[in-house]
């Protein structure tokens, strides 16, 4: 499925990205490497990755800075790899548009099958021409792009995955669970607070055309 893809491998340890490269070029994708920011930046240009794998911890360039620079260029799927674990880290990385979030130490495996699953549902689906209305909202599922009124939305491909998903089960209480499993994927491993974090991301980026209702002991609709 990977057609020798390409994931950009930006990790200023040796060790480490030797070992997320050797995992990744096992399950078929093509790896390209990078140890600072700066060199993050011009390996992004030259090889069109298909998905980015980022350190925070970089020696030149802070990697939040590094997402922020990749952003205004593309919305290819952007994966978090970091020793910092601060929850103010992890929201302005999702802020920024990162995709996943995986702190070390970490399991190779896992990093491999987030990754496979981030690629997998940012596919452009074939039937380009579905498109889903609900109130001012509108997300157009060939294009992958979402309107609020003419306004485009400016959302990551897991926002836009999410956003989808509550839409095509508008009216349904769907735990955080089922949205895991349904946008992230049943190989998905972490923590289900990350639904929360994507929903307020929506609300924020939708704002009173956001019509996701929190349901009690559940999780969340789409009303």
């Amino acid at each position: 499925m990977n057609e020798r893809r390409t994931v950009l491998v930006v990790e200023d340890d040796p060790d480490i990205a030797a070992l997320v490269g050797g995992y990744l070029t096992k399950e078929g994708f093509s790896v390209a490497s990078a140890a600072s920011g700066r060199e993050a930046l011009a390996e992004f240009d030259r090889c069109i990755p298909a998905l980015v794998i980022l350190d925070i911890g970089l020696p030149d360039v802070d990697g939040i800075e590094v997402c922020r620079s990749m952003r205004e260029r593309s919305d290819v799927p952007l994966m978090f790899l970091t020793a910092r674990d601060d929850e103010i880290d992890r929201i302005v990385g999702l802020e920024l548009g990162a995709d996943d979030y995986v702190t070390k130490p970490f399991s190779p495996r896992e990093l491999t099958a987030r990754a496979k699953a981030i690629l997998r549902r940012s596919q452009i689906t074939s039937s380009s021409d579905q498109v889903m209305r609900q109130g001012a909202v509108t997300v157009d599922l060939g294009r992958r792009e979402v309107t609020v009124g003419s306004e485009l939305a400016d959302l990551t491909a897991r926002e836009f995955d999410l956003l989808a998903y509550l839409i095509e089960h508008t009216g349904l209480a769907l735990s955080r669970q089922q949205l895991l499993d349904g946008v992230w994927g049943y190989d998905w491993y972490g923590d289900v607070r990350t639904v929360d974090v994507h929903i307020a991301q929506l609300r924020k980026k939708l704002g009173d055309a956001a019509d996701i209702r929190t349901v009690r002991g559940i999780g969340y609709r789409w009303a």
